[in-house]
């Protein structure tokens, strides 16, 4: 049927408007295909860039150089040295069985290097280098860069080694650094990625760990090239990270040295504070150990000979111990009684070798008593019933509050392992801490440092320097941190009498150079450098009854961890005091046999910054004396040559 003009319009309009909206459509897809071409290539040709440029680029952290550490004079007690190890990337090595295999038959592998590199292997992710063996050889590193083809992910590496050249002379104060355990990053709320490289290392203890923030420093970081083997081609670019402060310590090496050698092999403690700074000049824990064990990771058996032994090698007795401080003590019971107006310097108390408190008979150390004493005599001769009979008059919570003010049962802050705080107790800490109501018996003890009270000997450097200068002294550990010096610990005055203090003062130095002070024997006799000081012994053990009536067992007969504590706190000059020392002997005995004689040594080398001359001390001792400083360069000597050999 033919079809009509109108109809022939009508067809052509429709085949018209499908043409202009296909058109349409495939103009709008083309346009949009265009638009987001553009987009992708133009706008966000950076992005992709950079997406590709990963492919083949790896940014890796740069440890950072740790800060190192110096004594007062600038001799290095921690530093850094080269270290040449292997490392391991596992995604680029591909199959790191055959990789290590091959490292293997190249240079020997420990087992156990082998083993905690599998354990890093399993805890970090696969793009993080893993340190195969440390501190190798340049031949190692040779062989290793001449067969780098058939060691994918493998790199030879130049880091730094913490070392303590000293060894032991400062491994308590100090401590030592370690790699990152899961524990130590356990601890932080927000770890750094610089921590999770496997085995950065950290301060484990001591110093090292105190002020590890300040010491660790800011990571760097590199962009290296790699191949499609994971082999590194080139560096493209290096941003250093920040090293960390050096810090200097206001600990004098040759001192230190000296003191530690002096203490020798027995489980004791000693501290050297400058009382016009607080600065802390040695402060020594003996038996030491060698921190340089612990830096790569001490063996088994090394540290079950540390553990093992009785002497506690590892506790750092100076800041962790605490004891009671026995007779060093009547000090602050002296000053309590003084400053509260119970008794004067002249007054005088009964001794007749005991005193009946509530039923119960106190003894003196003297069986048959001293007699009358004052408050000079009582301290020269450590009269133990003089302080009995203060303390009751004058009561605990005054005694503990003067301790308090002496630097006693107060936590010192210094940047060191488990600081202790002591104890001063008075009424208020027994109701709490026991449930207890406090007695009479308890104040008695109290007097003359037994019972409750605990100090340690860094504690009693303080109470001594405080007793001597009239100052709050307080004690300093940091001189300087990258050249800044650290603020002063000389302190503000006392709120105590000085004629007080002179009292106090003066009995010390009876207690040093009269004849029949407890301190007479180890006494200084140069003029200028004159000793004030009082002798301690503190019971690790209960006295009977019975016992008494047959005779007190001596203390060489009994066994060794049942023997009473020997303590000796003194200062000089006496007219000008600058040091003040505390020595604790941990069962040594007597305080004025066993302490006395090692804080005169140490005190009169910080007097003299030195070996000091024999004239300082008494004639009948000098031979003896002479001896002794022989043997003691000579095992200084030894010491330090031994440590040199073990760095080699």
């Amino acid at each position: 049927m033919k079809r009509t003009p109108k109809d022939q319009d009508s067809s052509h309009r429709k085949l018209t408007r499908r043409t202009l909206l296909l058109g349409g459509l495939q103009l709008g897809f083309a346009g949009a295909l265009a638009a987001r071409m553009r987009f992708l290539q133009v706008d966000q040709a950076d992005q992709f860039r950079l997406l590709a440029e990963e492919n083949r680029i790896n940014i890796r952290l740069i440890a950072p150089n740790r800060g190192e550490i110096f004594d007062r004079n600038g001799v290095i007690i921690a530093q850094n040295t080269p270290s040449y190890r292997i490392v391991m990337v596992p995604e680029d090595a591909g199959d790191v069985e055959r990789v290590i295999a091959n490292l293997n038959r190249l240079m020997p592998l420990d087992e156990e290097d082998l083993e905690r590199a599998h354990t890093e292997m399993r805890r970090s992710p696969p793009f993080l280098p893993i340190t195969l063996v440390d501190q190798i050889s340049w031949d190692d590193i040779s062989k290793v860069a001449v067969n780098a083809p058939a060691l994918p992910g493998i790199t030879p590496e130049v880091g730094l080694a913490r070392v303590y050249p000293l060894g032991g002379d400062f491994a308590h104060v100090v401590g030592y650094v370690g790699p990152v355990s899961d524990y130590d990053l356990s601890k932080i709320e927000d770890p750094e990625p610089v921590l999770r490289i496997p085995r950065f290392q950290i301060g484990k203890v001591g110093f090292e760990a105190k002020q590890e923030k300040v010491l660790r420093g800011a990571a760097g970081a590199k962009r290296v090239e790699v191949n499609a083997m994971g082999r590194v081609m080139r560096e493209l670019d290096r941003r250093e990270g920040e090293a960390g402060a050096d810090m200097q310590l206001t600990l004098d090496a040759e001192l230190q040295s000296y003191v530690q050698a002096r203490l020798g092999q027995e489980s004791a403690a000693a501290v050297i504070l400058d009382v016009e700074n607080g600065d802390l000049r040695a402060i020594c824990s003996s038996p030491s150990f060698d921190p340089n064990l612990f830096v790569r990771g001490i063996s088994v058996a090394d540290y079950r000979s540390l553990t093992e032994d009785p002497y506690r090698p590892l506790a750092d007795k100076t800041v962790q111990g605490t004891y009671p401080p026995g007779s060093t003590f009547k000090m602050v019971t002296a000053l309590a009684g003084l400053e509260n107006g119970v008794v004067s310097p002249e007054e005088t108390a009964w001794c007749p070798g005991h005193l009946e408190v509530s039923g119960r008979r106190f003894h003196c150390w003297k069986r048959a008593g001293h007699g009358h004493v004052d408050l000079l005599k009582s301290l020269e001769q450590s009269c133990d019933v003089y302080y009995y009979d203060l303390a009751i008059k004058v009561g605990i919570d005054k005694i503990s509050e003067m301790a308090n003010k002496l630097g006693l049962g107060i936590r010192h802050d210094l940047p060191m392992s488990a600081v202790a705080a002591g104890l001063a107790p008075n009424r208020e800490w027994k109701s709490r801490v026991h449930g207890q109501e406090w007695l009479v018996g308890d104040t008695v003890n109290a007097s003359i440092g037994q019972g409750y009270i605990l100090a340690s000997p860094l504690q009693l450097a303080v109470m001594c320097g405080r007793i001597a200068s009239g100052r709050s002294v307080t004690p300093r550990l940091i001189k300087s941190i990258d050249g800044v010096e650290e603020p002063s610990g000389a302190g503000e005055p006392l709120d105590i009498s000085e004629a007080h203090l002179r009292d106090v003062r003066k009995a010390m130095y009876a207690v040093s150079n009269n004849r029949r002070g407890t301190g007479y024997r180890s006494r200084i006799i140069a003029d200028g450098v004159r000793m004030a000081g009082k002798s301690g012994t503190s019971q690790v053990r209960n006295i009977t009854a019975a016992e008494r009536a047959a005779g007190v067992i001596s203390n060489r007969d009994l066994p060794w961890e049942r023997r009473d504590h020997a303590l000796y706190v003194c200062f000089a000059p006496f007219d000008k005091p600058k040091y003040a020392v505390a020595v604790v002997v941990e069962h040594g005995g007597g305080g004025s046999s066993v302490a006395a004689p090692i804080a005169r040594d140490v005190l009169l080398q910080a007097l003299y910054n030195g070996t000091p001359p024999l004239e300082a001390y008494p004639a009948g001792d000098r031979r003896k004396i002479e001896a002794q400083q022989e043997r003691l360069e000579r095992e200084r000597l030894k010491r330090r040559q031994e440590s040199g050999n073990d760095q080699a």
